[in-house]
């Protein structure tokens, strides 16, 4: 089974706790800057990014920093999947904006991907706000003793 781009951009060395390399987060910071800029002050011809505001969350780039998985979302809890094959489409256009603020020899390709963490941060607060859950959070633990 040949590995995709994406599940490169998990850590490769022996240690299960190593992350991203400095520079991988320093590059990804730029991009996602850089992106956020671009949707801030560029109007898209494309139909459906004309009027969608939207969110550059995170960025994550590959080990040898020719691709870059960026997550974005819509302002307004809207759903941003139907979005992302208009943002597949201007993908070139986007690269072409980005490459002179970053200064790289080689601009990476940009895989748009629906940032589901608001999502899930929700679903977890709405667990923990259920009167059953809350009634265990809420009670004392008592630690057991060695007899």
């Amino acid at each position: 089974m040949k590995a995709t781009w994406l599940s490169a951009m998990k850590p490769r060395s022996s240690r299960p706790e190593a992350g991203p390399s400095q520079r991988q987060l320093r590059v990804a910071e730029e991009i996602r800057h850089a992106l956020a800029d671009v949707f801030l002050r560029t109007e898209f011809h494309d139909v459906a990014l004309a009027k969608a505001h939207i969110t550059i969350s995170e960025v994550r780039m590959s080990p040898d920093l020719k691709h870059a998985a960026v997550f974005a979302t819509v302002l307004g809890h809207q759903d941003i999947t139907p979005l992302l094959p208009a943002l597949k489409r201007v993908s070139p256009f986007l690269r072409a904006q980005i490459a002179p603020k970053l200064g790289l020899r080689v601009v990476p390709d940009l895989k748009f991907l629906a940032d589901e963490a608001l999502e899930q941060a929700t679903k977890i607060n709405q667990l923990l706000h259920k009167p059953e859950v809350a009634r265990d959070i809420a009670a004392p633990v008592k630690p057991e003793q060695d007899a």
